[in-house]
């Protein structure tokens, strides 16, 4: 087990410091998904529609702000981009201790989501230039792994604030969150700078809205974070409305999946070594999904209990097999394809699938899983399985595309010291 904690920590430098940086804010999220619902509603006082619709709002500015967000990281410097988009995070989580009005509560909440979105962004085009290309799926691998570990702890300290459901127990959280970025901006300031690039004349601001290839990809990226809702919203209304299961296994499949990411993640990346291993990856992918929809399917016959419970977490093993092969593939996709001199806007683009998956998840996903049922899941795993071989053909294309596109070497000036 040692030696396996070992494999999760990046090497020392500057990856490491990214690596820490990131599992500060794990622990600030961690705490923040398990308590907000309770917080904005119990503390700032809203309905749970004003939070739904507030929350919705903001993930939709969050995922129009993301290009732009990435091309300053690009223009004006990744690093100090992303140090003062953590501070804008922070400021953000920390207005939440003060509004008691919807009106704040929204501001608050974009400021939040935009910030998150682009500080995303401005980090992935930070480890692109930090790190020899080669090297950066792997790196990317012990961030996740660096992640989920945090989140862990901050659901953690989520459910004590839940157990004592308490207004100063939310507050403590939500401060603690706010900290959590306050930390990670101090840490990221500690890492090298690197280029910053000079738009060419006549070159459109945000090339990579003019890259079909590479936004074809980023589509069939978002399709399958699909899965994402299927751990947290799904799979759990499943287990309890059409599963003989107890209640209490809902929390395996966060179990099942935070554990299996934090130890296998780096593993499973060492296989991704180039495009054609990431776009088999991708398929690997959605062959495991695939295969956990038609487990999940078959809780719905009449079994006991026991034997329902050990099939959802082996439904939960599966899915979470299918992420970290996806997630491998889409790392070295996301780099690979992206021109050097603009990895934030092209990382701002790609990292946009998560913010699709939330907003249409979870009303596509209940409407057919829960309301088909069995052949619902079937229907999803096809899916998954069909999106991910439309990966490879995807891949070839934008691969074809970048020998023209790239031909020209960009102007590079070094980052002024953020």
């Amino acid at each position: 087990m040692s030696s396996r904690i070992g494999q999760m920590l990046p090497p020392a430098g500057a990856p490491r410091d990214l690596a820490m940086a990131q599992l500060a804010n794990a622990v600030g999220d961690g705490a923040f998904v398990v308590t907000s619902a309770l917080f904005f509603t119990r503390v700032v006082g809203l309905s749970t529609a004003e939070v739904g619709l507030g929350l919705t709002i903001a993930w939709l500015v969050g995922f129009l702000a993301g290009v732009p967000l990435g091309n300053l990281a690009d223009r004006r410097g990744a690093r100090g981009t992303a140090v003062l988009l953590a501070l804008m995070t922070a400021s953000g989580v920390g207005a939440f201790l003060f509004v008691r009005s919807f009106a704040g509560f929204l501001i608050a909440a974009v400021v939040y989501a935009c910030s998150q979105t682009g500080l995303t962004a401005a980090r992935q085009a930070l480890l692109a230039g930090l790190v020899q290309p080669a090297e950066r799926t792997r790196i990317r691998a012990f961030l996740q792994s660096t992640v989920n570990a945090g989140l862990a702890v901050g659901a953690l300290l989520g459910g004590i604030a839940l157990r004592f459901d308490t207004e100063t127990a939310y507050l403590t959280v939500f401060a603690i969150d706010a900290l959590s970025f306050l930390i990670a901006a101090g840490l990221i300031r500690r890492v090298p700078s690197i280029a910053t690039t000079i738009r060419v004349k006549g070159e459109p601001r945000l090339a990579v809205l003019h890259d079909r290839p590479y936004a074809v990809l980023a589509l069939l990226n978002a399709i399958m974070l699909l899965f994402m809702p299927l751990i947290s919203l799904v799979g759990p209304l499943w287990i309890v409305t059409r599963t003989s299961a107890p209640s209490w296994v809902v929390a395996s499949l966060m179990i099942v999946n935070t554990l299996g990411v934090t130890f296998f993640q780096v593993h499973i990346a060492k296989r991704v070594k180039d495009l054609r291993t990431a776009a088999r990856s991708v398929r690997y992918a959605g062959v495991a999904m695939l295969a956990a929809c038609g487990v999940f399917a078959t809780t719905a016959a009449h079994l006991s209990p026991a034997v329902t419970a050990g099939i959802l977490v082996i439904a939960a093993a599966l899915l979470t097999v299918g992420e970290m092969k996806l997630a491998s593939g889409a790392w070295e996709i996301s780099f690979g394809l992206a021109p050097a001199d603009k990895q934030g806007q092209y990382q701002g683009f790609f990292g946009t699938g998560p913010a699709i998956a939330r907003m249409l998840g979870p009303a596509l996903l209940t409407t057919v899983i829960l309301g088909w049922g069995p052949i619902g899941w079937i229907v999803v795993g096809a899916l998954f399985l069909g999106t991910s071989c439309a990966t490879g053909p995807a891949v070839r294309w934008a691969a074809r595309t970048r020998a023209v596109k790239e031909d020209a070497t960009p102007s590079l000036v070094e980052e002024n010291a953020a």
